[in-house]
């Protein structure tokens, strides 16, 4: 472990009584059970002589400055430039990830990336302009402890701090965390339904899912959800009317509710491409059930790409892929045609229109 900055002490685990040189790791809702040597599920946390590790702290397989509509995040600081981080490894096994050479890597490839400590990271930031930093590409919640670090020096010099999250953490790692955090988009698949989760990512019951959400509510982070329709498996109407009544029920009905495209990758490559069609009516379905911002994501140029009155209809925020294209709400994000307040937290950025890769 000696010489090795990525290999540090992990955070949110304890000893097993009665398990000699066990450890329970309290970071995702999995709660691994890690034998001596062993890893978690995640394949980056390791059990070393009863004390668990994280082994990418600070390994990056990617570091971009995006626009913060990529997340997606449409009402949170639209149209600032986000430095977007990524380690290697995740707590899912989905079939159809598309950044699989990354989430995935602990099966394919094995470990792999490039050391920045938190204050480069901070630092890179600030030089390119970037007003926040996204932990996303692969799933934060497995390089808990890096993220942290960077989130709370990234605060100390104003930059807001944004996930990209499947939202398979416990309570208690998003209350650490919490102080520090601003917003996360929590991606379901499936409308989270829980055989989809079981047959195609692994994962056993993703109602966790909802506690983690109950609790970032809790900590005032700004939240907007995506759902992503697969074909055939994950495209029933019940499954995205109970997500969406969850969401308008328990976070609020201006709520960002995005239907994402599935485009066939990794192990799933059997599908066509979600129908355009589909997608419609499922927004629909969504906005039956109460729900006043509802996108369709992975379809440029789509209508739903946009942001309209609740109330007139006007288009007030115009979209064509992640950048926006024009900006009509006024000053304190009020329709300018019938005075309605659109839920929008933080101001209008002017907007980054490209992606910027940096780390290389």
């Amino acid at each position: 472990m000696e010489g090795r900055p990525y290999v540090r002490e992990a955070r949110l685990w304890e000893p097993v009584a009665g398990r000699r040189g066990y450890v329970r790791c309290r970071l995702c809702a999995r709660r691994c059970l890690i034998a001596p040597g062993r890893y978690g599920a995640c394949g980056v946390r390791k059990n070393v002589d009863g004390r668990l590790y994280t082994i990418v702290y600070g390994l990056l397989t990617a570091m971009n400055v995006d626009p913060v509509e990529k997340k997606p995040l449409y009402h949170f600081e639209p149209g600032s430039g986000v430095l977007s981080i990524s380690t290697v490894g995740c707590n899912f096994y989905c079939m159809f990830c598309q950044n699989w050479e990354i989430s995935q890597s602990r099966l394919e490839k094995g470990l792999y990336g490039r050391y920045f400590d938190p204050e480069e990271v901070v630092r890179k930031a600030l030089e390119v302009g970037a007003e926040g930093i996204a932990y996303t590409y692969n799933e934060p919640t497995i390089f808990f402890e890096y993220m942290y670090d960077v989130a709370r020096l990234a605060k100390k010099h104003g930059l807001y701090n944004m996930m990209v999250t499947n939202g398979y953490m416990t309570p208690e790692a998003v209350r650490e965390i919490g102080p520090y955090m601003d917003a996360a988009t929590v991606d379901f698949k499936g409308g989270a339904n829980p055989e989809f989760y079981r047959k195609f990512m692994g994962v056993p019951d993703p109602s966790p899912i909802f506690d983690a959400l109950l609790e970032m509510r809790r900590q005032g982070w700004w939240i907007e959800i995506t759902n992503l329709v697969v074909p055939k498996y994950g495209d029933r109407e019940d499954d995205v009317r109970r997500l969406a009544r969850w969401v308008a029920d328990n976070l609020g009905e201006e709520t960002p509710f995005h239907l994402l495209r599935f485009h066939p990758d990794y192990k799933l490559l059997d599908l066509p491409p979600t129908p355009v069609e589909t997608l419609e009516r499922l927004a629909e379905v969504a906005r039956r059930e109460g729900l006043k911002h509802v996108f369709i994501g992975n379809v440029w140029g789509h209508p739903l790409e946009n942001t309209y009155c609740p109330r007139c209809g006007y288009k007030v925020i115009e979209r064509r892929g992640f950048a926006v294209t024009a900006w009509r709400l006024t000053k304190d994000n009020k329709c300018p045609r019938c005075g309605y307040s659109v839920k929008v937290r933080g101001r209008f950025h002017g907007g980054w229109g490209a992606i910027m890769p940096l780390m290389y």
